[in-house]
């Protein structure tokens, strides 16, 4: 019979120790591993969960293992079903209307960083009611929305007429609508089925989701240099998770959560597109169509108007201003 060594024993009961005072922080999305929240988000906030005296142990449930509906991730958070969840504030754009604001043609101001928008928002008072019990981590901005088309070319706003395009929520839905198409509202994880079988004509979201997507084998045509606004996202803590947790627990989190760990989301999201639309222009089988500013006003011209009626609409010409950065 196998006897364990004096020094063997204490050997493991110093694992044992070590492992008990583990706190397991669990994350959860519903995008496979290799998408790029994996890189730019999950991973610098795990590192820093886990370092400085942190006994924290973040375990990441990709993939909806936690639950499959994408629209459900904000809930899971306050319901505790996950400690941590990534999603869209336009899956349940009802909840997020000012959030929303952000992602309209124009809110955001060349140079201007789409996390300082939405924190700034947050800081001020004017989107933090939208977050109930839940702490965000990182608040951010993809790249610009492109057009992503199977079978049609997008030149110009007329070419959208009858068409049945897809967008991420309420905001890209008022945009399609003033250009003249139909919007469907569908999450991510449809996509390549509703173009593939026909149930869309094309897509409107950012260009790093035709590689994290897949995209490029149902699609093949792609235009450019339109103002169709961008999507936001939130990465967020159940709050009584994070109360609850040690002072070493929360200074861990704390020394990566708001604009840090936003900013690393954000430049990622931008590297990915970058990267995706220089690939998809050397396969030779893409039309990718990139309008001049000429070409591209007569679409600015239809969607320019839509942030301050909607922000009309909601009374919320002041958080407008905020995203915008108005003096």
């Amino acid at each position: 019979m196998f006897k364990f060594t004096h020094a063997a024993c204490v050997v493991a009961g110093l694992t044992m120790a070590s492992t008990a005072m583990a706190e397991e922080i669990s994350v959860g999305h519903f995008v496979p591993p290799q998408h790029v929240v994996t890189s730019s988000l999950v991973e610098p906030f795990a590192k820093a969960a886990e370092s400085n005296g942190s006994s924290l142990k973040v375990h990441v449930y990709p993939g909806g293992e936690l639950g499959a509906g994408p629209l459900e991730q904000y809930v899971r958070a306050v319901q505790g079903v996950a400690d941590v969840t990534w999603g869209l504030p336009g899956y349940t754009s009802s909840q997020f209307s000012k959030t929303m604001l952000s992602e309209l043609p124009g809110v955001k101001k060349p140079g201007r960083a789409g996390y300082d928008m939405l924190w700034d928002a947050y800081d001020a008072g004017k989107i933090s009611g939208e977050f109930p019990r839940t702490v965000p981590l990182a608040l951010y901005m993809a790249e610009p929305n492109v057009f992503i088309m199977k079978d049609h070319e997008i030149r110009k706003p007329e070419d959208l007429a009858g068409l049945k395009i897809r967008v991420s929520g309420a905001a890209a839905g008022r945009v399609i609508e003033a250009l003249g198409a139909t919007p469907v509202q569908l999450p991510a994880n449809e996509l390549y089925n509703a173009l593939q079988m026909g149930l869309i004509d094309g897509l409107v979201t950012g260009s790093s989701a035709i590689a994290d997507f897949k995209l490029d084998e149902v699609a093949n045509s792609y235009t450019l240099g339109a103002s169709l606004g961008q999507i936001s996202f939130f990465f967020v803590m159940n709050e009584d998770r994070y109360n609850a947790l040690g002072a070493a627990e929360k200074a861990a989190i704390d020394s990566i959560a708001g604009r840090k760990l936003s900013k690393s989301a954000e430049d990622g999201w931008n590297a990915k597109a970058k990267a995706t639309i220089e690939a998809i222009k050397v396969t030779g089988d893409n039309t990718v169509i990139e309008l001049s500013a000429e070409e591209a006003a007569p679409f600015d011209a239809l969607t320019a108007p839509l942030a301050d009626k909607i922000a009309a609409e909601l009374e919320a010409g002041d958080t407008l201003a905020i995203m915008r950065g108005d003096d």
